[in-house]
């Protein structure tokens, strides 16, 4: 019931069905945010593609300027120079076959991305059961089959996020905290866009980004107008001089 009125009262705090700018829309979700604990703010879209084909299907990553605010448990599947280079990045979980052991023999999973050199592929693909429905495979799409393994730790425990269209086009990325400044938010729904706009198939047709909400972990939906998505430097120190 608690949760039902901070709810209820969040809604009474601005119109609904009224569409904001991507500026007005993280001001509201941060006034709007009533948990006791720092909730996250999500970017959903629902984009004019038709994942039904294989060219239409997003997948990839973002690097959010501002960092995700999450804590990231990275393990690494690499052994010799490239485990070393892993660990002194700063990877959770490095290994080779006893990590993919681990994860065969033990359904071991307590990790949030996984990375793996591309000479350890061919072992890592044993693992498609285990890891393909959490999300977690290693895939050159997304930069987790790399040999620059240390850079990509320091990029996915800064900040770099996945991302995938489900099976309507629907797509979901979180850009941060409500404790963090306008800002901040801003420059990462800003990457956001530009990323989405740079994966846009060639084959999509008609109006792209169908529609835009923020929205905190427990509050309501603020609606973004797609018109007016593309933000600017200008813009971004206006708010933050604000």
């Amino acid at each position: 019931m608690a949760k039902g009125k901070r709810y209820a009262a969040a809604i009474a705090e601005y119109g609904r069905e009224r569409l904001y700018t991507p500026a007005e829309a993280v001001e509201i979700v941060k006034k709007t945010a009533k948990a006791k604990f720092d909730e996250t703010i999500e970017f959903a879209a629902r984009l004019g593609v038709d994942p039904r084909k294989a060219d239409q299907i997003l997948r990839g990553t973002v690097s959010l300027p501002a960092g995700s605010g999450r804590v990231v448990r990275v393990a690494v599947f690499a052994a010799g120079e490239a485990a070393l280079e892993a660990r002194e990045a700063g990877a959770d979980i490095v290994g080779a076959d006893d990590l993919i052991n681990r994860c065969l023999n033990e359904g071991f999973t307590e990790f949030d991305v996984a990375i793996a050199t591309p000479d350890l592929m061919g072992q890592v693909g044993r693992l498609g059961r285990v890891l393909g429905p959490r999300g977690l495979m290693p895939n050159p799409k997304t930069g987790t089959v790399t040999s620059e393994v240390g850079k990509a730790v320091t990029e996915f425990k800064g900040g770099r996020i996945e991302y995938r269209t489900d099976k309507v086009g629907n797509i979901h990325i979180p850009v941060g905290k409500v404790s963090f400044n306008s800002k901040g938010l801003l420059e990462n729904f800003r990457s956001v866009i530009d990323e989405l706009n740079r994966a846009k198939p060639s084959s999509a047709k008609g109006r792209y980004f169908k529609s835009v909400t923020l929205s905190s972990t427990m509050g309501p939906g603020v609606k973004v107008d797609t018109n007016q998505l593309r933000v600017t430097d200008e813009i971004i120190g206006q708010v933050s001089a604000a």
